[in-house]
């Protein structure tokens, strides 16, 4: 590693530590060095819309990083990747990519593309829509125990007709990584413009905020809200990485608009309402007032039909592919994470079977798939579901926990379930605060350091929180 390199390095550890993890995969992974010249950092990102964001939001920040590890560093200058290969063939840095060049975006969701033009981007571009799959239909939509409900309300939508009442409104579907959100709400927008009742349109948050910044920089705003609120059924992907106070207010106003006028809104997060801290108040309310639905983890046997699924799709183009049902067992037992694993452990098996021309096998399988197959993870816990417990093990009721009484027999088990919700889920002091009757954080931070203080000396205590942490997982 040269030293720039391992100045990088130590760069991105540093800014990922100060931003946090969410931030920093969000908009700093896909940042790269080019050069450190005369004391200019060169660093590059796949889209003008990063660089925008990044220049806006955090460049002193970066420079600080920077100068800290490298004194002689003075200026940080962004590019584009794209960009500065297209200035290669030809010297025109004003260019933007060729149309059709494919694009990474920050959202959890993989490589997606648009096209991109040159000069001056069209400001409404965002009501074009992020770019669909054809693939991700409802007819390719496999449904189980886990998915049943969202897959219902997404269909009821869909095949609403103009005029006909809304029966959810926002329609909130939440969900970790790979179990079906984008899958779901792509099949929507697919089916309801198919109906032809009503427009819909298909948006990432990102694209909703280039779409927003675009109108802003060239005082079209108006314009843009008002053909936002055109829209019949307007469908946001990825809603935790919305970011800034206008962006969000204005998605907050657009929001109002289209449910009061009767458009169906349908949205969708890798966590409920309550725990998107970065979002203002009002929104959370708003989104929690329609149908919130969670897709949970993919069971076994629901992995054993998505396999068989992609297995006939893959058919359609090689017709000899063939996974006998030992090996889709196998890979439904222990590829557990999410359903891109599972695309991706078949897709393995079938590159391995097209280019060695072995048939699949067991034997194969366990070779090929075995970095896919991860340790169990520990159960998310809920705050919710901690109140719930610590209530009944020292037999109070959870408003108890919740409201100003100030009574020992209400004070301690307070204070072991602020305890037990900092040291068990990943909310934020104040984010605890306000879901434990709107208290301060130094408020839970009191708490969390009195359980600590008392663990140490009190066994019996010690043991009761052991046992409440064995419930709550279990």
């Amino acid at each position: 590693m040269s030293a720039e390199d391992d100045s990088w390095s130590k760069v991105k550890k540093r800014l990922q530590a100060e931003v946090g993890d969410d931030i920093y995969s969000s908009w700093f992974a896909r940042m790269d060095l080019e050069a450190i010249e005369d004391g200019t950092v060169r660093l590059s990102v796949p889209t003008r819309f990063l660089k925008s964001w990044i220049q806006s939001h955090y460049a002193e920040r970066v420079l600080a990083c920077w100068q800290t590890e490298v004194q002689e560093v003075g200026r940080v200058e962004l590019i584009v990747r794209s960009a500065m290969r297209t200035t290669m063939v030809k010297p025109k840095p004003e260019l933007e990519p060729s149309a059709g060049e494919a694009v990474r975006y920050p959202n959890g969701h993989g490589a997606k593309s648009r096209p991109l033009t040159v000069g001056e981007p069209n400001v409404h571009e965002a009501l074009g829509g992020s770019p669909l799959d054809p693939r991700l239909t409802f007819d390719g939509f496999v449904v189980g125990r886990s998915n049943t409900l969202a897959h219902a309300a997404a269909k009821q939508v869909a095949s609403a007709k103009r005029g006909d009442a809304v029966m959810f409104n926002p329609l909130y579907i939440h969900a970790g990584v790979g179990l079906g959100k984008t899958h779901l709400l792509q099949a929507t927008t697919w089916a309801a413009n198919a109906m032809g009742e009503r427009k819909a349109l298909y948006l990432t948050a990102e694209k909703f905020m280039y779409g927003f910044v675009s109108a802003l920089r060239t005082q079209t705003a108006l314009a843009f809200k008002e053909a936002l609120r055109g829209i019949g059924v307007l469908v946001i992907d990825d809603l935790q990485f919305l970011q800034g106070k206008s962006t969000q207010a204005e998605f907050c106003h657009t929001l109002n608009a289209l449910i009061d006028a009767g458009r169906q809104v349908v949205i969708a997060s890798d966590r409920p309402p309550s725990d998107l801290e970065s979002l203002d108040d009002r929104v959370r309310s708003r989104l929690a007032g329609g149908l919130v639905v969670e897709m949970g983890p993919l069971g076994e046997e629901l992995r054993f039909e998505i396999l068989k699924a992609r297995v006939l799709a893959a058919r359609a183009h090689h017709p000899s592919f063939d996974v006998p049902a030992p090996v889709l067992g196998y890979i439904a037992k222990t590829v557990t994470h999410n359903g891109r694993d599972l695309e991706g452990a078949l897709n393995r098996l079938l590159a391995h079977n097209k280019l060695t021309g072995h048939p699949v096998t067991l034997e194969m399988a366990e070779r090929e798939v075995r970095d896919l197959i991860r340790p169990q993870e520990p159960k998310r816990v809920k705050i919710e579901d901690i109140q719930r417990v610590v209530a009944r093990q020292y037999n109070v009721s959870r408003s108890d926990l919740l409201s100003s009484r100030r009574t020992a027999n209400v004070v301690r088990p307070r204070q072991v379930a602020m305890y037990l919700a900092k040291t068990l889920t990943l909310r934020s002091l104040p984010e605890i605060g306000r879901r434990f009757g709107g208290r301060d954080h130094t408020t839970v931070l009191h708490a969390v350091r009195k359980i600590e203080g008392l663990v140490g000396n009190d066994m019996a205590l010690a043991e009761e929180i052991e046992l409440l942490k064995r419930q709550l997982q279990e």
